[in-house]
């Protein structure tokens, strides 16, 4: 570690060990690391999440999955009822393939993050995190947060994403041998509780002294470039019901929220030709629309509602009737969870 940054590293292990925050996966400052499984769990959870939508999730997987074997034993598609609302979903197919890979070795995550790179869905910084958190192993940790704290007390001037080979490097620079784990920590918890990109608190920040970005006005860092509008899309899906039953069908394995139980849809317009082609002949009646956001694009989704009685021509290998009062047992997406809730309160409104 450079000589410039030791003071850094031991002014934020003095804060972390006061102020760390308490959370179900990990180890409190001093007691031994944490399970890997409840490391790498978290952290896959974590992607572009809060830490408050994490915790609920976080808590049913452990208690009904307790070890990476469970897991890995588990039905798909509960893994992926489990992981419904998260978002992301990607994440939970990768999540099981990485659970099979470890419960392969024997159930034992390897150590060292070269190693854990070479898991399924496992990228640099979760394969950083869990090597610092779960091994001790001396490992450079940036996640959004630590982005934020180092471009700040660096004043690094550079444009996003461009900037991060030069905030890796102040990291690598900064993370102490001794206490690895908490000094990824303890970045992360300074960037969550006190570095905030509004209003940062700086008076309370352990860096103070020594931030360079705020002499110069900390709010205006990390510089980021001007997002593109995302592309909005237009698509449909269909609402059958049936003894207070509702038409599910599953999603095919490959593509977004693969192999997910789903309403019918149009593919959101994927056929390209403006035609949308329903599961049953009409008639059919408008619903209302749904609005989400994806990565990449934001969705305008109308809802069909079916009003007819020729159930027989569904097709019975693509589908399944869901019980509306179980309906939060089948871990829709939300962007159908939306839907359904539409759907219902359009029914409602018309008994």
């Amino acid at each position: 570690m450079d000589a410039s940054t030791k003071p850094i590293a031991a002014q934020l292990l003095g804060w972390y060990d006061s102020h760390h925050r308490s959370l179900p996966w990990r180890a409190p400052p001093g007691a031994p690391p944490p399970d890997p499984y409840r490391v790498w769990l978290s952290e896959v959870m974590l992607q572009q999440t809060t830490v408050a939508a994490v915790i609920p999730y976080f808590e049913k997987f452990t208690a009904r999955w307790p070890t990476v074997e469970a897991l890995a034993a588990a039905a798909e598609a509960d893994v992926l009822a489990a992981w419904a609302g998260l978002g992301y979903y990607a994440r939970a197919r990768n999540l099981i393939a990485c659970a099979k890979a470890v419960a392969a070795r024997g159930g034992t995550f390897p150590g060292t993050e070269a190693e854990l790179r070479e898991l399924p869905g496992l990228g640099a910084y979760t394969a950083a995190a869990i090597a610092a958190i779960a091994f001790g192993q001396r490992s450079a940790v940036v996640d959004a947060n630590v982005e934020r704290v180092v471009t700040r007390l660096f004043a690094i001037a550079t444009p996003l994403p461009a900037a991060r080979p030069a905030i890796r490097a102040q990291v690598d620079l900064m993370t102490p041998a001794q206490r690895p784990g908490d000094f990824a920590q303890a970045m992360m918890d300074l960037g969550a509780t006190i570095c905030t990109a509004r209003s940062p608190r700086c008076l309370l920040c352990p860096l103070a002294d020594t931030c360079a970005g705020r002499r110069l006005g900390a709010e205006q860092f990390p510089i980021k470039l001007p997002k593109r509008a995302k592309p909005v899309r237009q698509g449909q899906a269909f609402w059958i019901e049936q003894a207070g039953a509702v038409w599910l069908v599953r999603r095919a394995d490959k593509g977004m929220l693969g192999a997910m139980r789903a309403l019918p849809d149009d593919a959101w317009s994927a056929r390209g030709d403006g035609q949308s082609v329903p599961p049953l002949p009409g008639p059919w009646q408008p619903g209302g629309t749904v609005r989400h956001g994806f990565t990449h694009f934001d969705l305008e989704m109308q809802l069909m509602l079916y009003s007819g009685n020729d159930w027989a021509r569904l097709d019975r290998n693509g589908g399944e009737w869901w019980p509306m009062a179980r309906l939060d047992e089948a871990g829709l997406p939300t962007l159908f969870a939306k839907a359904a809730r539409l759907a219902m309160a359009a029914k409602d409104q018309g008994e």
